[in-house]
């Protein structure tokens, strides 16, 4: 089994496939390394390509404190994978949760960071939603209380998962299973740090507007609380594009591995060859905002 160790000497479990430019995996609250295995083979074919569990998720150490976790943690947490690894920079690919921790990657290391491709992104974004957003002490007493077979079963059916479930039943409740299977304390501990406390990305913009970083911003049209979020990042990265797949929820790798693989490919393949672009400021004729 192969770890790389953090900072603080929690231990990460990674799994790794195929050789060439580094692409680091980082999976969603509701997922672990096992939610990327689409991505493991395809992109194996052709990069060296890493699927890491984040802290909190066995076999990866499990901190009993919450202090333990944050989105500054979960950050750090990939540079060290990375640092492990022996390479200097890589592509960074993240859904959900972990496309926020990629975000603030891209604005703490930028100078690691081959691209970014932020997936997902922007739950509980809205200021108007903080309020409902940090209820995460509520989830993390559920989660303790009834244990994550209960967790599964309400988390894995919302808004934006019954897509994934009428398009490939057998595909979602192996999704739903390996979720049963993660650890209470970790899950818990990872909404109270991680979930709860990290910043609305409307809080966000200055960070985004200096990023230059090739980014890719992907999310399903039905993925709700994501949508006008992917606008605000394509609005004020510079450098970014944006991808919706039509159709489509939340665990967009899963859902539609071949489309989710397709548009991930296709940019990673320009970004290798230097051909991803900034916005020219020709193309921006009147001012947009996205409210919040």
């Amino acid at each position: 089994m192969s770890y790389a160790t953090a900072d603080d000497g929690v231990r990460l479990y990674y799994e790794e496939t195929g050789s060439g430019r580094l692409v680091i995996l980082v999976h969603e609250f509701a997922g672990d390394y096992r939610s990327w295995e689409p991505q493991l083979r395809h992109f194996g074919k052709r990069y060296r390509t890493v699927a890491f569990n984040a802290r909190g998720y066995p076999p990866s150490d499990v901190p009993t404190q919450p202090s333990a976790y944050s989105q500054a943690r979960a950050v750090d947490d990939i540079k060290s994978v990375l640092d492990h690894l022996g390479e200097e920079r890589a592509h960074i690919v993240g859904l959900s949760m972990g496309s926020s921790a990629t975000l603030h990657f891209g604005f703490r290391h930028a100078d690691r960071a081959l691209s970014l491709c932020v997936g997902g992104c922007g739950a509980g974004a809205a200021l108007d939603k903080r309020e409902q957003f940090q209820g995460a002490d509520a989830i993390a007493e559920s989660i303790m209380s009834s244990g994550m077979d209960a967790l599964a079963e309400r988390y894995a059916i919302g808004p934006a998962r019954v897509q994934f479930h009428n398009k490939d039943p057998r595909g979602f409740a192996e999704f739903k299973q390996l979720l049963a299977e993660h650890s209470a304390l970790g899950s818990a501990n990872t909404q109270r740090g991680v979930q709860r406390e990290r910043p609305s990305l409307y809080t966000l913009v200055d960070e985004m507007q200096r990023l230059t970083v090739p980014t890719l911003i992907i999310t399903g049209d039905e993925d709700w609380q994501s949508l006008m979020p992917a606008i605000l990042m394509k609005q004020n990265i510079p450098s970014a594009g944006l991808a919706v797949i039509p159709n489509s929820g939340h665990a967009i790798n899963l859902e539609e591995p071949g489309e989710y693989n397709r548009i991930l490919g296709d940019f990673l393949a320009q970004v290798d060859s230097g051909r991803w672009p900034m916005r020219d400021p020709r193309a921006v004729s009147l001012p947009l905002t996205v409210k919040p």
